[in-house]
C-alpha cells in the first residue's frame, strides 16, 4: 500500500507539473438604456403570435407551418440528438458493466515447458491434464473512470448547455417561421391588390383608346395617338401576367413553408390599404437578454465552451480507472458448479498520465481557448446585432408612416387629374401624350402606395420578431 501511494504520488508530481491556467474571458453585456428618447417598458415581444396577429386565415397558415414544416422538423431532431448527448455523458460518470461468455480451446507443443509440465499435472488421481484443454467462462465485467478532476461532470454540464441551445436555437427557428410566413402572407394580400388596381387601369385605358378611336374618326386625333393607347394597354396586359406570376410563386412560398404541395392560399382579397399595423412597443435594449432566443442560445454556446476548457485542462492531470471482474470459468461445462473452486475474480486499478507526449493536449487545450474567444465575441456581436436590428425597425416604422401619408396624398392628386386630363382631352384642349403619362403615373403611385403598405405591415411583423416576440 505504501509503494502503491508513493507511485501515485510521483505520477501526479510529474504529470501534474507546468499546467496551463484557465483565463476567461468576460463578455461585454453594456447596451444603452433606451432605444430613443422614451422609457416605457412595455415589451410587445410578451404578445403570444396568435394574439398579434388579428388575420385568422394568416393564424391558421402559422399554426399549419409550425407542425409541418421541414427545417422546424429537422430542429427538432438536433434537440433530440442533443439530449442523447447528454444522456451519453450522464453514462460516462457510472461504471461501464457488461456480461461476457467465452469458450475456447487450447492445444501446446508437447515438448515445450507448458506441454511437459501438463503431463505431469493431475485433477484426479490417475488422470492428467485434458489435452486440447477446453476454456468456458461467464463473468461480469466492470470498468470505471474515477472522477477525480471533475472532467465527466464538467463534460456533462457542456452537453447540458449544448441541449439547452439548441432548445433556444428551435425557438429562434420558430420566430423567424412565424415572420417569414406573415411576410409572404401579406405580399400575396399586396399582389392581389395590385393585379386589381392594373385591371382597372386596363379598364380605364381602354376607355380612353376608344375616345381616341372617336376622335380620329372625327379627324381630331391621329393614328399615332391610337398606337400609343393602344401600346399603352399592352403593356398593362403585360403587367397583369407578370402579377399573376409573382402571386404563384408567393402561394407556392407559402405552401413550401408550410410543408405541402402547391394549392390556393385561402385569404380577404379585400382592401388591402385599410389594414392598420399594430401599435409597436419596443420596451427597453436590456430585456433583449431575456426575449431574444438567439442571444440566449449564443450565451448558452458561450457556457458550454468555457466546461470544453476545464475538461481539456483536466487531461494535463492523471487519470484513474478501476477494473473488476467475477464469474465462473472451468475446462468442463460441469465443473461450472463447483464452488470455489470455478469462481474467478480480479481488481485492478490503473493511475496514468501524460508524461512525454503533452504537445498534442497542449494544442487541444489551446483550441478550446479559441473556441472559448469565438463563442464569447459571437455572443456579444449576438447582443449588438439585435439592439442595431430593432433599432432600424423602430426607425423604418416611423419613417414608413410618414411616406405613406404622403404618397396617399399623391395618389389621391393623380386620381383627380386623370378625371380633369380625360376631360380636357375630349375637348382638345391636351393632347394625347399629357394623358397617357397621367394614367401612368397614376398606376406607378398607386402600385407604389400598396408596396408602401406591404412595408409597413412587415416592418411591424420584423419588430415583433427582432423584440424576441413569437416563440412563447
Amino acid at each position: 500500500m505504501f509503494a502503491l501511494s508513493t507511485c501515485l504520488a510521483v505520477v501526479l508530481a510529474m504529470a501534474g507539473c507546468k499546467v496551463p491556467s484557465i483565463v476567461t474571458p468576460t463578455a461585454k453585456l453594456t447596451v444603452p438604456e433606451r432605444y430613443d428618447k422614451g422609457s416605457d417598458t412595455t415589451n410587445m415581444s410578451a404578445m403570444p403570435w396568435r394574439s398579434f396577429f388579428k388575420d385568422q386565415n394568416l393564424v391558421e397558415l402559422i399554426d399549419t407551418a409550425l407542425k409541418n414544416n421541414q427545417e422546424l422538423m429537422i430542429t427538432l431532431q438536433e434537440i433530440e440528438i442533443a439530449k442523447n448527448d447528454v444522456r451519453v455523458k450522464k453514462g460516462d460518470l457510472l461504471p461501464h458493466v457488461g456480461i461476457g461468455a467465452g469458450l475456447g480451446v487450447e492445444k501446446v507443443g508437447r515438448y515445450t515447458s507448458q506441454g511437459a509440465g501438463d503431463a505431469s499435472t493431475e485433477i484426479v488421481p490417475g488422470k492428467a491434464m485434458p489435452d486440447p484443454l477446453m476454456d468456458y467462462s461467464l463473468a461480469i465485467h466492470a470498468n470505471w473512470e474515477v472522477d477525480i478532476w471533475k472532467k465527466l461532470r464538467n463534460s456533462k454540464k457542456a452537453a447540458i448547455s449544448r441541449y439547452l441551445s439548441t432548445v433556444e436555437g428551435k425557438n429562434f427557428v420558430v420566430t423567424n417561421l412565424i415572420a417569414e410566413v406573415a411576410d409572404s402572407y401579406y405580399e400575396l394580400l399586396a399582389q392581389d391588390n395590385q393585379l386589381e388596381i392594373v385591371k382597372q387601369n386596363i379598364a380605364l385605358q381602354k376607355n380612353a383608346l376608344e375616345i381616341v378611336k372617336v376622335q380620329k374618326e372625327a379627324a381630331r386625333a391621329t393614328e399615332l395617338a391610337v398606337q400609343k393607347f393602344q401600346a399603352e394597354v399592352l403593356t398593362s396586359k403585360s403587367m397583369e401576367f407578370e402579377i399573376l406570376q409573382k402571386i404563384k410563386e408567393t402561394e407556392n412560398r407559402i405552401n413550401f413553408l408550410l410543408g405541402r404541395y402547391p394549392q390556393e392560399i385561402k385569404r380577404d382579397k379585400g382592401n388591402f390599404l385599410s389594414l392598420l399595423p399594430s401599435a409597436v412597443h419596443s420596451g427597453i435594449p436590456s430585456q433583449l437578454l431575456a426575449n431574444r432566443p438567439d442571444i440566449k442560445q449564443a450565451e448558452l454556446e458561450l457556457t458550454a465552451a468555457k466546461l470544453d476548457v476545464k475538461v481539456a485542462r483536466t487531461e494535463f492531470y492523471p487519470s484513474l480507472d478501476i477494473s473488476a471482474a467475477v464469474g465462473l470459468q472451468a475446462f468442463k461445462p460441469s465443473y461450472f458448479l463447483k464452488f470455489p473452486e470455478s469462481v474467478l475474480y480480479s481488481l485492478a486499478g490503473d493511475v496514468a498520465g501524460p508524461l512525454i507526449n503533452r504537445n498534442a493536449i497542449k494544442a487541444e487545450f489551446n483550441s478550446a481557448n479559441s473556441r472559448q474567444l469565438q463563442a464569447m465575441y459571437n455572443y456579444e456581436r449576438t447582443i449588438l446585432n439585435a439592439y442595431l436590428e430593432v433599432s432600424n425597425q423602430l426607425s423604418k416604422i416611423s419613417n414608413l408612416e410618414k411616406g405613406y401619408g404622403l404618397k396617399s396624398q399623391q395618389v389621391e392628386a393623380l386620381d383627380r387629374s386623370i378625371v380633369v386630363s380625360n376631360d380636357l382631352f375630349k375637348s382638345a384642349r391636351v393632347n394625347y401624350f399629357e394623358v397617357l403619362m397621367t394614367q401612368r403615373d397614376a398606376l406607378e403611385s398607386k402600385l407604389e402606395l400598396i408596396e408602401t403598405k406591404k412595408e409597413q405591415l412587415n416592418a411591424v411583423v420584423h419588430f415583433y420578431r427582432d423584440l424576441g416576440g413569437g416563440w412563447q
